[in-house]
């Protein structure tokens, strides 16, 4: 039987959760609304939230109470766990199940560095992202008054330090420097190194490329200089959609053993994000 799977917002990401969805073998679309579609008579086993992350708790919260499981790639890192408890209630009392913060990072990242901290317990990870497009910045910048268009780009700086350069094209009429500082001040940005710089065209320089270089180097048991890499070049938005489906697979899987509540994905066995047979897949990948 195929899961059925709606996707809420269809910029960048849901465009990418709609082509996952028809690549997959036990996935059926179930439909694409917008922000301000009606949702009450949605069909669907499962809703990919794919609306800017500030939009994501009320969205999330208003289809869990319909009994509709919910996955989301919420991004504020700071904010996930209050996101994950005030989910818990409400998906516990409509017997569905939400997992949160299920992009690359935060989400599979966040799985490596659970595994990694696992086999080095005592230790340091530095995760270094990009040089590449941030998404959730990039719509952030966006949002602020006066501004056109945006993009975000992180340049990594080394040991989990980050500098943000951030294109604006501004709306006629609109004041760089107003830009700048409400820009400044918002949380996406507060916390790093970042340049505003404005642009006449932010189309000359779109570019949706990112990665991540992890390192953790540590102890297992009393033997240091244990050292641990992982990295990756992807499309941002087509890898964000694709764990976005694998966590809806999980998500309908764990809703039909009852295992109700919001879930992050260092909580979720990595052989429920998987298509096929569990016999099949412990044979092939142990």
């Amino acid at each position: 039987m195929q899961t059925k799977i709606a996707i809420i917002g269809y910029g960048n990401i849901g465009k990418a959760v709609e082509q996952a969805v028809l690549a997959a073998d036990d996935m059926q679309l179930a439909g694409i609304y917008h922000h301000n579609d009606n949702l009450e008579a949605l069909d669907a086993d499962v809703a990919a939230l794919c609306t800017p992350t500030r939009e994501v708790p009320a969205f999330a919260e208003k289809l869990l109470r319909q009994g509709i499981s919910t996955v989301d790639s919420f991004d504020i890192h700071g904010q996930i766990f209050d996101l994950r408890k005030r989910l818990t209630p409400v998906a516990k009392e409509h017997q569905a199940v939400s997992i949160v913060a299920a992009g690359w990072d935060p989400g599979s990242d966040s799985v490596v560095r659970a595994l990694l901290l696992a086999l080095a317990p005592k230790g340091i990870t530095y995760t270094n992202f990009g040089p590449g497009r941030s998404m959730g910045h990039t719509v952030a910048a966006k949002a602020i008054p006066g501004v056109k268009d945006a993009l975000s780009m992180t340049i990594p700086l080394g040991t989990g330090i980050h500098r943000r350069m951030v294109y604006v094209e501004l709306a006629d009429g609109a004041d760089f420097a107003t830009v700048e500082k409400l820009l400044l001040q918002d949380d996406y940005f507060a916390h790093d190194e970042t340049h505003v710089i404005p642009v006449p065209s932010i189309d000359a320089l779109n570019n949706v490329a990112h990665g991540v270089h992890l390192i953790r180097s540590g102890v297992s048991g009393d033997t240091h200089n244990q050292r641990f890499e992982f990295d990756m070049e992807i499309n941002n938005p087509a890898l964000t959609g694709q764990v976005l489906v694998s966590c809806a697979r999980a998500a309908v899987r764990m809703k039909a053993e009852q295992h109700y509540g919001a879930f992050t994905m260092i909580e979720i066995p990595p052989i429920q994000l998987l298509p096929g047979d569990e016999e099949q897949l412990i044979r092939s990948l142990v």
